[in-house]
């Protein structure tokens, strides 16, 4: 019975190794790429066949007792063995097959088309939107674009500016050699002709008051030290006590009515400060934007000139419209500005007035007022124009700000 169930595992074992050589077994090719013959993949698909169906022929096989590759004593004919044939169970063979078993390899080389499997590249060609490398790679190309696009701009902005200063400088050498013409408007440049010259007279005057505080104010420092210096003496002369005391007070009085002086040419030096370099500057500054829009619209009005007078063909058609297109751009921004230095040039004019007014009285006062001695009218005239005097010591740096 033992040797009855040897033979049928052997049996069984040989019918499957069998099996799996006839689905593994190479394709052969010839020269021409086309399969050859398949004789002995036919003859084992019998062979197989007819083991699945009939089972084995026990009279063909023979029982090793000692394992293969044993001697030859250790083989038993069958044909001496009584028992069952072996069986063939399709149960078990299923279960040894793959869930999801491919063609067979005989029918590729048939010629029968097989479904190509989905490589790993093109499952990413299909779906790049499913991977991170692919949103790294959109990222780096939209910063590619970007970065391209403001070097593109840069690019334009200086290749402007370099033609622009090129025709400005031929237009200024041309009109300074007397080869080109320029636009003149002959009232507003008489405007500020004469406005240059009032910004450097005022200049002028606030030099010379800032240094009359300068001196005033080493005077006013020399009275205070006199006058203390004659109270001490004061103290100490009991025979001149009556003639120092007077002079003490009467320097200590000019002491104070040169502080509240000083502080009515400290508002008159600011007031005309503001006066020549905030509003006369700006409007100076408004005046050199009007100058180069002017230098650049007779740069653009020569060149739209000059190609007028030239040939008439398509290519200078072209540039005839861009020249054109260009002289308006910059005529207009003529137009503007001139406007806006004939506004401003009127303002400047009434605020001079104005302020120059006021504080030319303050001045006259103040020092009449101090030269006369007459106290009274000075601080009045202090009073009168909001005058406020700093308190004594103002200027020095409080001790916390020492520290």
């Amino acid at each position: 019975m033992c040797q009855c169930l040897v033979l049928s595992y052997r049996d069984f074992i040989m019918a499957d190794s069998i099996m799996s050589k006839a689905a593994t077994m190479e394709i052969p090719i010839n020269s021409n790429g086309d399969t050859g013959t398949l004789t002995e993949d036919d003859s084992l698909e019998q062979d197989l066949q007819q083991v699945m169906v009939s089972g084995p022929n026990l009279n063909e096989t023979s029982i090793v007792s000692g394992g293969y590759g044993g001697p030859a004593g250790g083989i038993i004919p069958t044909s001496t063995i009584k028992g069952p044939a072996v069986r063939f169970n399709p149960d078990y063979l299923d279960r040894r097959r793959a869930p999801a078993p491919g063609p067979d390899i005989r029918m590729k080389s048939r010629g029968v088309s097989l479904p190509k499997s989905q490589s790993a590249a093109s499952r990413l060609a299909q779906h790049p939107d499913q991977h991170p490398g692919s949103s790294n790679h959109n990222t780096s190309n939209s910063t590619e674009e970007v970065t391209r696009g403001v070097a593109v701009e840069k690019l334009d902005s200086v290749k402007k500016w370099g033609i622009n200063t090129y025709k400005c400088t031929k237009q200024m050498f041309s009109e300074r050699f007397g080869r080109g013409s320029r636009t003149v408007d002959l009232e507003l440049e008489a405007q500020i002709d004469v406005l240059r010259e009032t910004k450097s007279k005022y200049e002028n005057i606030l030099r010379l008051a800032t240094a009359l505080i300068s001196h005033f104010q080493s005077m006013v420092q020399t009275q205070q030290a006199l006058g203390d210096t004659f109270t001490d003496l004061s103290q100490k002369s009991p025979e001149l006590q009556d003639e120092f005391g007077y002079n003490a007070e009467t320097q200590k009085l000019l002491c104070k009515n040169g502080e509240a002086l000083l502080g009515a040419i400290n508002f008159f030096v600011s007031s005309i400060n503001t006066l020549v370099n905030k509003t006369m500057e700006d409007t100076l500054m408004t005046i050199k934007l009007y100058e180069n829009a002017r230098l650049e619209f007779d740069a653009y009005r020569s060149d739209l000139e000059e190609l007028s007078l030239g040939p008439r063909d398509a290519a200078t058609m072209v540039r005839i419209e861009m020249a054109q297109h260009d002289y308006q751009i910059h005529r207009d921004k003529y137009e503007r500005l001139r406007s806006d230095v004939t506004i401003k040039l009127k303002f400047l004019e009434e605020n001079k007035v104005k302020v120059m007014h006021k504080q030319l009285l303050l001045f006259h006062n103040a020092i009449s007022a101090y030269f006369a001695g007459n106290q009274q009218q000075l601080e009045q005239t202090l009073i009168q124009f909001n005058v406020k005097l700093k308190p004594p010591g103002s200027d020095k740096p409080s001790w916390l700000e020492e520290q």
